[in-house]
């Protein structure tokens, strides 16, 4: 019995993110072959608005796409490929809104959702299946919200590409 609940929760989920890609394709704007990709990763359950206003302008400026990126982790005490409900429903609003912000601006979107066992180790795999021009990565504000202080040390020496951490004012 616990195994089919399992199973159906993981089919649900399954199923769930199938339909979210379909409504982002569709609603996805035409990009450029060539096109600048601006990665903007974050995590926590929130983007700060300001550094989200900052990728847009970039996008805008080198007529480039931008490409949104939720951050999973995934806790120790589960399977790294472990279904994470609870912080898909967190990171599926946030990327919707994004999308909408973006493309009002006239911006095309390009939004991924991807797991680590820390954000460092989720942009590591990012970045080993997908290339980038340009990472704008939220600096803490005050001790809350974008990348630790840690991460962002990483994500300065590690980064594929060219990187602006921001670190919007109070």
């Amino acid at each position: 019995m616990i195994a089919a609940v399992i199973a159906l929760a993981a089919l649900s989920f399954v199923l769930g993110i199938v339909l979210v890609a379909q409504s982002f394709s569709r609603r996805r704007m035409r990009r450029k072959a060539g096109a600048p990709r601006i990665l903007v990763p974050f995590t926590g359950g929130q983007l700060d608005p300001t550094v989200l206003r900052a990728a847009i302008r970039i996008a805008r400026a080198e007529e480039g796409v931008l490409v949104p990126s939720y951050l999973l982790v995934v806790p120790l005490e589960y399977p790294e490929d472990s279904p994470l409900a609870e912080q898909v429903n967190i990171a599926m609003p946030l990327l919707e809104a994004v999308e909408h912000a973006a493309l009002r601006e006239g911006i095309p979107v390009d939004a991924r959702i991807e797991k680590g066992r820390s954000p460092t180790h989720a942009l590591r795999r990012l970045w080993e299946v997908e290339n980038f021009d340009r990472v704008v990565a939220p600096a803490p504000n005050n001790g809350h919200g974008g990348f630790s202080l840690k991460d962002v040390s990483w994500i300065l020496a590690h980064a594929p590409s060219e990187t602006l951490v921001l670190k919007p004012s109070s």
